[in-house]
């Protein structure tokens, strides 16, 4: 693999995060101090600018960048770089005054007022207009000083509008969509039950709150033309861009697996995908481990986005946060435990939220590197100051890959399709957390995965899993049976291939489009089943018993091997799982939600089918691989509460500088960096 440098212009791993010096123009010294300790720090970039629009424009047409032009070059002047943001996350108060129209529309047909950020119409053309004219300024102001190294277009898009702009957006949508047949429209959504069909695209709305929210295609296509606006307006800026100082890298920051918007789609207009990462540390419902692996389950789903490159840690919190239900401490060791986490995931900065405390608002106790003490002496300081230190010594990793060889099927359709279906139970479909699970099965066994779409390549990879895969895109069966064909392991679960992409259900047998032939199954029932129901599969070649929850599927079996069958209520002795050979490959079904202890037995047969090496990693410890250019860096961390040992390990740890030879010990909250010779 390829080295990819994102930020040529710094010099290994970029360390940095949001600085908001306009909140301090009174006070120069503190601006200089801020400088003094940022350099102390081992900090090499700053983000300026994400939420200034009212300190670059108090009052329309009155402008003020000598603050910023200042602070840019006075960073440079010190070795720290500058993301420069557009400032659109937040309006200042006189736009909304005077042009009403950027405030969005509820989901009940009401009028925001003017506050918070992130509300703005995405499809108001005066608030378009006041956004290209005050990013036209900011670049002729700065643009061109050549300690920007990236644009950062906006801050955490999210919401959707439902003003009468998007509206007739909408319905422009849907018209091209279904070619301006609205009897095409009428038989995707199946309007004829409750007799709601259409006659015009004009009597469409959005699913209102208050109004059509009964109809599954519409609400799935509502949720894709929000996304589709959102992208439209996030292409609007980065054209502007583009135009202005082509070249320049541009992101946007993700959050988490947000509900709100396909983040896949939004990522081709991207450069580099960053996110921004708030694990809810030291909580009482998991350990250490859970809420680590939690965390390396988003960052495989944020790194998928774009495999050729490093992604980037945007923003985290060196401390606490302020919006969590306990905003509780970062105990000692912590920071540096998840930032290095983040390396071994693929990315190749640690940066934060923020760097100095606001005195007041909003998040004026969110935690931040400098507290409002001031000084360089804290706990939260010195552990920054300490990881800028190892950030050093990792300089040879900044540029290399996580290339898996095993990948899990997460989509946005389906997410969205299965939390609106009507059926299973409300409180246990758990989509997106099934995904997580599995993916965490994988990890146990010293994996790493890729999270991709079901319209993704599948020719990376030689093991896929793909849960719950309610909704099947054109096309996709075939390419399932391809990957088996010539040598793939597939795993498809309970509620595989209910409905097409317009949430029409299929005939013939689930799982559907052909795929009841590939995994050589029926499944007639799903039975769904109480917090307090158990069931149970029992493995004729172990004897083991695994247990099931929430879901089971009454399958009929064609010409599939079963291997383990339920052992309780009247479908006893009935197929659970399955697997039938396709030419090279296996196609696996797990028809009911089974323990993770039982699944990950299967994943290891298909891994070890596959020939996909696994590591046998101690509990709690974590394992991951960046490499390029014929060099490896393996990646540990001991999550738990005792010293654990790692057998078979060999190279050099670059953080302790010393050679491992066949045994790696760490300490708990401790971590590895081992660089080896062998990429593969």
């Amino acid at each position: 693999m390829e080295r990819k440098i994102l930020f040529p212009q710094v010099d290994g791993l970029l360390h940095g995060g949001d600085y908001n010096p306009e909140q301090w123009l009174d006070r120069p010294d503190i601006l200089e101090e801020d400088v003094r300790m940022m350099k102390k720090a081992g900090i090499n970039s700053a983000t300026l600018g994400v939420f200034s629009w009212a300190a670059y424009e108090p009052s329309e047409g009155e402008y003020h960048f000598e603050w910023l032009t200042d602070c840019i070059e006075r960073l440079y002047q010190n070795g720290i770089y500058t993301i420069l943001a557009t400032p659109s996350g937040a309006r200042p108060a006189w736009l909304d005054q005077k042009y009403p129209e950027a405030m969005r529309v509820d989901s009940y047909g009401v009028r925001y007022h003017h506050g918070v950020r992130e509300n703005h119409c995405m499809s108001s053309p005066v608030f378009r207009e006041k956004v290209q004219n005050i990013i036209t300024r900011l670049h002729g102001a700065a643009g061109d000083h050549p300690g920007i190294i990236q644009w950062h277009i906006s801050n955490e898009f999210g919401g959707e509008c439902y003003c009468p702009l998007c509206v007739k957006r909408f319905r422009s949508y849907l018209k091209e969509k279904f070619d301006g047949d609205i009897e095409k429209l009428n038989h995707a959504w199946w309007t004829p039950f409750w007799s709601h069909q259409y006659s015009d695209f004009e009597q469409i709305e959005p699913p209102y709150q208050n109004g059509e929210y009964s109809i599954m295609g519409l609400k799935l296509e509502w949720r894709r033309f929000t996304t589709w606006n959102m992208t439209d307006y996030m292409n609007f800026e980065i054209d502007i861009l583009r135009k202005l100082t082509p070249g320049r890298p541009v992101t946007t920051n993700f959050m988490q697996l947000y509900n709100g918007l396909d983040y896949r789609v939004m990522a081709q207009s991207l450069d580099m995908i960053s996110w921004d990462s708030y694990p809810a540390f030291h909580n009482d419902y998991e350990s250490l481990a859970d809420t680590m692996a939690h965390n390396a389950f988003d960052h495989a789903v944020m790194r998928s986005m774009k495999k050729d490159r490093p992604f980037m840690l945007m923003e985290s919190a060196p401390g606490l946060v302020n919006w969590h239900r306990f905003n509780k401490l970062k105990r000692p060791g912590i920071h540096r435990l998840f930032s290095l986490h983040a390396l071994g995931c693929g990315s190749d900065t640690v940066q934060y939220f923020q760097w100095r405390k606001s005195r007041g608002s909003y998040e004026q106790f969110h935690g931040a590197v400098v507290d409002h003490l001031g000084t360089d002496d804290t706990r939260v300081f010195r552990e920054v100051e300490k990881l800028g230190e190892e950030l050093k010594k990792l300089k040879a990793i900044s540029g290399s890959l996580v290339k898996a060889k095993a990948a899990l099927i997460l989509d946005w359709d389906v997410m969205w399709a299965v939390e609106d279906m009507r059926g299973l139970s409300d409180e246990t479909k758990r989509y997106a957390e099934t995904c997580e699970e599995i993916y965490r099965a994988f990890v146990r066994l010293g994996v790493d995965v890729d999270v991709i779409s079901q319209t993704d390549p599948f020719d990376d990879y030689r093991v896929i899993a793909a849960p719950m895969l309610y909704l099947l895109k054109e096309g996709v069966a075939e390419r399932m049976s391809d990957f088996v064909e010539r040598g793939g392991e597939l795993l498809a679960t309970y509620l595989t291939g209910y409905v097409d992409a317009d949430t029409l259900c299929y005939l013939n047998g689930f799982p559907g489009d052909g795929l009841n032939d590939l995994f050589g199954i029926v499944s007639e029932e799903i039975d769904t089943l109480y917090p307090t129901d158990r069931n149970g599969v029992s493995f004729s070649d172990d004897g083991t018993e695994g247990e099931v929850r929430d879901y089971a599927e009454r399958l009929r079996v064609k010409d599939a091997r079963v291997l383990g069958v339920y052992t309780r209520d009247f479908y006893a002795g009935e197929p659970a799982v399955t697997v039938r050979q396709k030419g090279r490959g296996h196609a696996w079904y797990l028809g009911c939600r089974m323990d993770m202890a039982h699944t990950k037995e299967l994943l290891a047969g298909m891994l070890d089918n596959a020939g996909v090496e696994r590591k046998d990693l101690p509990p709690d410890v974590e394992f991951h691989v960046r490499a390029c250019d014929g060099h490896r860096y393996e990646f540990y961390f001991n999550m738990g509460t005792e010293t654990a040992a790692v057998h078979g390990v060999t190279g050099q740890d670059l953080l302790t500088e010393k050679t491992v030879e066949g045994t790696l010990v760490l300490e708990s909250m401790g971590a590895a960096v081992i660089a080896t010779e062998r990429e593969e």
